[in-house]
Parts: C-alpha cells; sequence; structure tokens
C-alpha cells in the first residue's frame, strides 16, 4: 500500500465488470438489484478480496478461479463492512492462487437515493405528457441517471473505486418498456423482458475509471446532429437528451458539441475514441456537469437554452461548460491522473482549453477578459489566503477529494497553463498536450509526465520553472520601483491579510514579466524573472506595464504616481490590462501594500468606460469594498455616493431597451449597469425598474429576459412584501430554464428581517430543489441587511433543517456554507462561526471553515486599518 495515501490492497486488480441491474422499484423504497460479474487478475495468493460499496447490500459473493488448468469456486464465508472506509472485505475458508483468469460475481442490492450521488432520481415537473410508467410524487415525476466522481460508484454497485484501477464494463438494465435508458457505449440490443419490461445491453467500452462509468434511464427524447469531421470513415452522432417537452431547448449545446468535437480532435491530434457524444440534461444535479465518457451529463441550466426565453450570460454558459466537458474526454478519460492528488490534471487543462474553445468559435465575446475578470481573480482571492493549497495537494483519502474540486484545482490550474502556453507559445504547448495523450491514453499519468511532453516539444525544461508553481502554496506580488531608465521589479508572496512571516516568503517562483513600453504595441514576453529580485534597463518611462495581457499568476503594485499614469493611458491598455489593473489595485489596497484612496481614485478615471469586462471587475472589486464597510454607516454611505455617481453615467447611456441586434457584451453591460444604478439609489432607474416589475408581474409586459435579473433585484431591494411574494410567486410559476436561479439571486436582496426570515424557511422547504439553495444563500450573504440573520439561522437550525437537509452530498453543504457566510467583516462573527463549529464532525466542509476564517478575518483587519484614510478621501470627495 503507497505510504502517500489510502489504497485498496493490490492483492486483485479488475479487468473487465459485467453489471446487471434489475428488479427497479420505481416508486416506494426506489430499491433495486444487481448482479456484477468482475473479471480478475490474481496478483497475490490470498484468502480476502477487499473492495469499495457504500449503501449496498452483498448478499452473496462467489470467486471462480482457473490455475494450472483446474478450475475451482467458492463463496465468502464471511463479508465485513467497514462504513467509515466504504469497504467490503470478502474472507474465504481458503487461500486462492494468483492467476490471471479468475472472476468474481457478487449479487447485491441498492437504493435509488435522492442525494445526487451513485444511483439517484431526480425529481422534476414535467415540460409535456409523460409515458404512463414514470413514477410520480404529486405533480412531480422522476428520472433516474448516476454521479460518480470521484468517488460515489461504490454507491451503485461493489467495484474496485480507484482512478488507476482501470477495467472495461459491459453493462445491462432493466427498465418499463416506454422508457429510454443510455450509457457511455451504444446500444447493443433491447429485448422484452418481464412484462411491461425490457432489457437494454450496451456495447463493451474502453478500458476506462469507475469514476467515469455512467448510465440513465427515464422519458427521455433527444436532437441529434452528425459531426462534420469523419471517424473511421463515419460521423459520428451527436446527441443532447432531456426529459420530454425541452429538446428545443438543446439546440444551442448540441451546435457546440459537434463542432467542438471536431475541433479537439484536430488540434490533440488524435481522433475522439468512442463512437458516439451524448449529452444529457439531469434535473437535480450538485455540480455543473460530468465528463462520463460519452455520456456527458449536465445540470439544466449548463446545457439548455432558450433564445427567447433565457439571460445571455447563460449561452456563455452552454457553450464553455459543453466545452470543458468534451476537453475532458480526451484530458481525464483517454488518459487519467494517477491518483486525485493531481486532480488539477483533469481540471485545470479542461478549464483552460475550454476558454480555448469557446474564443475559437466566438470570438466577439472576448472570453480571455472574461477569464482574467473572473477565473483569475477567483483564483488569487483562494491563493491570497494561509488555508490555501497547492494546485497539487495531498490526498491520503478519496472520501478527502471533493473539497479540492475548488478554485485552486480548477481556475489556479487554468491559470498556469494559460501562462505557460503564453510562454511556450500555444503551438508548442498544444503539441506537447498531442504528444502526451497519445503516450499515455488508455491509462494514467503524472503531472511530470505532461512536464516531459511539453519540455520535449518546447526544447525548454517546463519542470524546472513549474515546480514551484505546482508544488507550493501561493502565489507572488510583484513590486515596482523607478529609477531614471530603469525599474526594479522584486518578488515576494502575496497574503491578502497583508502579513506576511519570513518562514511563509522562501518560495522563488520563475516569473514571466511580459513587459510592454513606449506605444504599449509592443510586448516582451519571454522575460522571466528568476530570483527574488531584478534591474531592467533602457525603460521608456512614459509608458511601461508589466504582466501582459495578465498572462502572468502574480499581482503587480506600482508606486501609486505610475497607478495614476497607468489609470489616465487607458487607450494603451489591452482589456485584460484593464481589468488586472483594476483588480490589483484593489486586492493591494486590502493587502495594505496599497491604499483604498489609491483604488477609488483609479477607477474614476473609468467613469466613461463602455466595457462591460471592465465595468465588471470595477463593480465587483467596488463590492468588495463596500462589503467590508457594509457596517459603517457613515462610510457605507459615502461609497454609495461614489458608486452610484461612478455608474450613473454609464447606466443612463446604455438605456433600458434591448435591440435585436445588440450583442452579447452589450446586454450583459446594460444588465450589470442598471442592477448596480438601482441598488446604489439612481431614482429614475429605480423607479423604471418598478414600473417594468409591476408590468412583468402582471402579465401586460414580460421582461426581456436579460433584464429580469437587474429589474427583479432592484425591485425588491427598494420594496417590501408585496414585491417579494410576487417574486416567490414567480419562482413557483416561471417555466423559463433559468427562471428559478435568476429568482433565487434576487430574492436575498429583501431588506427586512421577517422577509429574511421568511426567504430562509422558503429556502429550506420542498419548493427549491437542494442542488439550489445555496443560490439563496449566496445572495442573503451579500446582502449586508440579511447576512446576520442568515448566520443566526445556521445556527438555530443546524441540527433540525441545515445539516439534514444538505449533508445527503457533502458538495452542497459545503457550497452552502462558501458562498452565505464569507462576506463578514467582524472578528467577533469569525470567531463565533470557530466556536460553533467546534467538536462537530466537519468532515466534507473543513477545508471550507478555514478558508471562512481566514477571509472574515482579512476583511475585519482591512476594515479596522483603512476605515480612517476612506473616511477622510471620501470627505475631501464630497461623498460624505
Amino acid at each position: 500500500m503507497a505510504q502517500d495515501r489510502d489504497i485498496l490492497p493490490d492483492t486483485v486488480k479488475p479487468v473487465n465488470y459485467e453489471l446487471s441491474i434489475y428488479d427497479l422499484e420505481l416508486g416506494g423504497a426506489f430499491s433495486y438489484a444487481g448482479t456484477v460479474k468482475i473479471a480478475l487478475d490474481i496478483v497475490k495468493s490470498a484468502k480476502e478480496i477487499v473492495l469499495n460499496t457504500h449503501q449496498l447490500e452483498i448478499q452473496t459473493a462467489e470467486l471462480f478461479t482457473d490455475s494450472a488448468k483446474t478450475e475451482s469456486s467458492t463463496k465468502a464465508d464471511k463479508i465485513d463492512y467497514d462504513e467509515k472506509q466504504q469497504r467490503a472485505t470478502l474472507s474465504f475458508a481458503d487461500a486462492f492462487p494468483a492467476t490471471t483468469k479468475a472472476s468474481l460475481i457478487i449479487k447485491f442490492k441498492g437504493t435509488m437515493n435522492n442525494t445526487m450521488a451513485g444511483f439517484y432520481r431526480s425529481r422534476y415537473l414535467p415540460a409535456a405528457p409523460h409515458v404512463p410508467s414514470v413514477p410520480k410524487d404529486g405533480d412531480h415525476v422522476y428520472m433516474f441517471s448516476t454521479q460518480f466522481e470521484s468517488s460515489d460508484a461504490r454507491r451503485a454497485f461493489p467495484c474496485f473505486d480507484e482512478p488507476n484501477l482501470k477495467a472495461t464494463f459491459d453493462f445491462d438494465i432493466e427498465i418499463p418498456d416506454d422508457q429510454v435508458a443510455l450509457s457511455n457505449m451504444p446500444v447493443k440490443s433491447e429485448e422484452p423482458s418481464k412484462s411491461g419490461l425490457k432489457v437494454v445491453t450496451f456495447e463493451k467500452t474502453p478500458i476506462m475509471s469507475t469514476y467515469l462509468y455512467a448510465w440513465a434511464f427515464g422519458d427521455l427524447e433527444f436532437i441529434e446532429e452528425h459531426t462534420a469531421r469523419l471517424y473511421n470513415g463515419k460521423s459520428l452522432p451527436v446527441r443532447v437528451y432531456t426529459t420530454k417537452g425541452l429538446k428545443d431547448q438543446a439546440q444551442w449545446a448540441l451546435v457546440n458539441a459537434s463542432k467542438i468535437t471536431d475541433y479537439f480532435s484536430e488540434i490533440f491530434r488524435v481522433d475522439y475514441p468512442l463512437p458516439k457524444v451524448d449529452l444529457l440534461a439531469v434535473h437535480e444535479f450538485s455540480h455543473g456537469a460530468m465528463e462520463n465518457w460519452g455520456l456527458i451529463t449536465y445540470r439544466t441550466t449548463a446545457v439548455l437554452f432558450d433564445e427567447k426565453s433565457s439571460d445571455q450570460k447563460y449561452k456563455v454558459r452552454v457553450a464553455y461548460v459543453v466545452a470543458h466537458e468534451l476537453a475532458h474526454q480526451w484530458f481525464g478519460n483517454l488518459v487519467t491522473m494517477d491518483w486525485w492528488n493531481e486532480l488539477w490534471l483533469n481540471e485545470g487543462f479542461a478549464t483552460w482549453v475550454g476558454w480555448l474553445a469557446t474564443d475559437h468559435f466566438n470570438p466577439s465575446w472576448n472570453v480571455w477578459g472574461q477569464f482574467v475578470s473572473e477565473s483569475l481573480q477567483t483564483a488569487f482571492a483562494l491563493d491570497s489566503l494561509r488555508s490555501s493549497h497547492p494546485i497539487e495537494v495531498p490526498v491520503r483519502d478519496a472520501l478527502e477529494v471533493d473539497q479540492i474540486f475548488d478554485h485552486i484545482s480548477y481556475l489556479k490550474g487554468s491559470s498556469i497553463i494559460r501562462m505557460l502556453s503564453a510562454h511556450l507559445t500555444q503551438e508548442k504547448f498544444i503539441l506537447g498536450v498531442s504528444n502526451y495523450l497519445k503516450a499515455h491514453q488508455f491509462g494514467n499519468a503524472k503531472t511530470n509526465d505532461l512536464w516531459a511532453a511539453l519540455s520535449e516539444a518546447s526544447g525548454q525544461d517546463v519542470k524546472a520553472f513549474m515546480d514551484a508553481w505546482i508544488l507550493k502554496i501561493g502565489f507572488p506580488v510583484l513590486s515596482v520601483s523607478e529609477e531614471p531608465g530603469q525599474i526594479g521589479v522584486k518578488q515576494s508572496r502575496f497574503l491578502l491579510s497583508g502579513d506576511v512571516k519570513p518562514e511563509e516568503d522562501e518560495s522563488i517562483w520563475w516569473v514571466p514579466l511580459g513587459l510592454k513600453t513606449g506605444s504599449g504595441s509592443a510586448a516582451t514576453t519571454n522575460i522571466p524573472l528568476t530570483g527574488r529580485e531584478q534591474t531592467l534597463r533602457d525603460i521608456d518611462e512614459t509608458f511601461y506595464k508589466l504582466n501582459a495581457d495578465a498572462t502572468g499568476f502574480y499581482r503587480t503594485n506600482y508606486t501609486p504616481e505610475r497607478l495614476m499614469k497607468l489609470g489616465q493611458a487607458r487607450a494603451q491598455l489591452s482589456l485584460e490590462d484593464k481589468i488586472s489593473l483594476i483588480a490589483d489595485a484593489a486586492a493591494l489596497a486590502q493587502a495594505g501594500t496599497g491604499t483604498t484612496a489609491g483604488f477609488l481614485a483609479l477607477v474614476e478615471n473609468f467613469k466613461d468606460e463602455d466595457n462591460y469586462l471592465v465595468w465588471s471587475r470595477i463593480l465587483t472589486s467596488l463590492g468588495n469594498v463596500r462589503t467590508v464597510f457594509a457596517d459603517i454607516p457613515d462610510i457605507s454611505e459615502g461609497l454609495r455616493k461614489f458608486t452610484l455617481k461612478l455608474v450613473s453615467q454609464a447606466a443612463e447611456k446604455v438605456g433600458w431597451d434591448c435591440l435585436p441586434n445588440d450583442e452579447l457584451l452589450t446586454l450583459q453591460l446594460r444588465a450589470l449597469l442598471i442592477s448596480s444604478a438601482g441598488r446604489a439609489g439612481h431614482e429614475g432607474i429605480i423607479a423604471g425598474a418598478q414600473q417594468r416589475f409591476k408590468a412583468h408581474i402582471d402579465g401586460i409586459q414580460p421582461l426581456h429576459p436579460n433584464l429580469r435579473l437587474p429589474v427583479f433585484r432592484v425591485a425588491i431591494k427598494n420594496g417590501g412584501a408585496t414585491e417579494y411574494q410576487s417574486l416567490q410567486h414567480e419562482y413557483k410559476t416561471t417555466t423559463s430554464i433559468d427562471g428559478k436561479e435568476i429568482c433565487l439571486q434576487s430574492m436575498g436582496l429583501v431588506q427586512s428581517p421577517a422577509l429574511a426570515a421568511d426567504f430562509l424557511a422558503f429556502l429550506f422547504s420542498d419548493a427549491v430543489a437542494v442542488q439550489d439553495v445555496h443560490s439563496g444563500s449566496a445572495s442573503l450573504g451579500a446582502n449586508p441587511a440579511t447576512r446576520t440573520a442568515l448566520w443566526e439561522f445556521i445556527k438555530a437550525n443546524w441540527e433540525t433543517k441545515v445539516y439534514p437537509r444538505l449533508s445527503g452530498n457533502m458538495v452542497v453543504l459545503d457550497r452552502f456554507l462558501k458562498v452565505g457566510l464569507d462576506d463578514f467583516a467582524s472578528a467577533a462573527v469569525e470567531e463565533d462561526i470557530r466556536r460553533f463549529f467546534e467538536g462537530k464532525d466537519n468532515k466534507g466542509y473543513d477545508r471550507t471553515l478555514s478558508v471562512l476564517s481566514d477571509t472574515i478575518k482579512g476583511n475585519a483587519t482591512y476594515q479596522e486599518r483603512d476605515q480612517a484614510v476612506v473616511k477622510e478621501w471620501l470627505s475631501a470627495h464630497g461623498y460624505m
């Protein structure tokens, strides 16, 4: 057993699974029976076989061996369960011999649970008449699907549930004959079974990890395209499946899936390896999507989009998530990380290449600007805390891994890949990736295998300059000092709390400086900083900027004078440069190496900005400042006035009218500015929002899809019980795919304790799906008027409502706490949270508790340190 991980004994290795699922009880207990025949390679003679199982009842287990031409079989005479480790030990009376010809046949029973893990059921309101066999629950009905990553295949059938224990899979399932079954591979046959039932059998899969295995069934329909590219002489069928009545909203995902499959086959120089591509919309889903090989599953808002009724931001989301999951078909599925500590190999790469594909097909969207504004800054936010972790993080127990499906694995991982690709050039980077995929296809690989392939393709020692980025926690800030004709650059670790200790600042990162000088059109991207500090000479002082286009994963700390000059030289900055300049100034202000006054003065230069992505970063960073000072009334009011003045001109210019030829970014800009100005107190926009809200609710004039969120939010913030109750009714009756999510994001802006209490009760009622509760907690937590009520509710109802409802899937509970409690700026609240969770079993969300502690303490320190200077600046500029 490896010392750095707790894994199954190496006595046996699986070769093939033949799994049959039958006797499904579609109602009541939702039980099922199964038989799995596992072809084994017995590596060592032993008397026990240990495998993974969770919430299953093993009825019998029988081992068949063929050694030295002697066939024998023996039944396990003892079956022991280790609930904590989710393992079963099958004990046999006599030792079995080592052989490559053995099979283990297990009969078992399980449950189609309602926790969005393993083999589970999804409850939904049908959009069209359904077939008779679909199980009903009042007005709701059910579909069934699986979610196995990271360690939940064991909830569905006994198996060797580790990523490097790959095997092939044969599968059949008995279902009602009027429903449709799907799995990783195409259907091989359908045969009648008992009355009203059929057995659907699927083709054998390639060798793959258990977490990528999948199946689903229900009252499904599909739309289909075929790839333009040929695979073994044929176009591949690409389908998007939905429950009945929703397939017309799958067209956008289908178009993207077909062309992206071809795009990745071409750039990776490895053909898509399966005979079909299926995407499935699942009504209850804990994640955004799951990359099961050949049967990719999605929450509905990540795969369905209606041009007439959906907010345009979901168009970007669907395009990107489809691309991300398809990237995994190669990077993760064809070549799989060896163990969960290298999860970033899957997620970091899929995130970067997902945006690469989205940009390739939608260049007008400026997706790299979106990446810098959102993904990069989100990664910075977590990695600037002491409670962060390295990209490659030790994982001893696979049951711990869900918490590292986080912004470090996805967003820092993808940011590091973006930095490396920019340095090596995209062409050489993709060539290295292609070589990596070819060398390790159908197997497992490690980070160093990728570095070796990239080194060979580029002629550079990639491991030498990437190890610190992968193996060390944190990232640097580059402090810039100026002398005539030259600048000095010094790196040190960046912590948002601003109190880096010497022992925390020992890492030396390889940093590509990306220096822009002169006109701003030239960028020298290959100058690396390899030591603690360096002097750059012959600098044109009229204009220079480090980290061209924000491809490097670091912040830059300029002198206050240079920061102002850069703000005034906006015409010479790229979109990504503007975003990173604003974000860096805000973060440095919080850390104390810059000032909030400097940040406010910088963003004043942008009041005539017309780009959505720049405004999004300005208002997000400014919103963070307002959050920190929200409980200091005079500063809070001054910042509100500052925000109102900053956005009013742009909001009035963009106006209310959504025109047919408006580009996507224009629609998003309008929504953002209306929401921001209305919530900051712009009287005209408040009146316009209230008028439009009433017309929409009364059925007189439905809102444009892109105006729902800003109008709902302004109406709720400036309204009362009538508006809140109207929106709750909207939530219950909307048929728009994104409608419920938009309502939950808006209802949390209520201003009274009574309405906050009602909304919390609503969130924990059957009206709100478990997967969506976090949308409400995020909205309440971001609202200064309600965040304390949210925390008091959690404390008062932890044992009776919160933990029981959300802990069936720890991903859901972890996310609920993370997004609901991270906006406090009070040391007393941080201590209260810490004390409340002391002594409780925090497994599944302990990392988040550490992140919350660091975040809240950092906010409190920032508030205490900067409140005098912020007050002084606001007063001097007429906002107080």
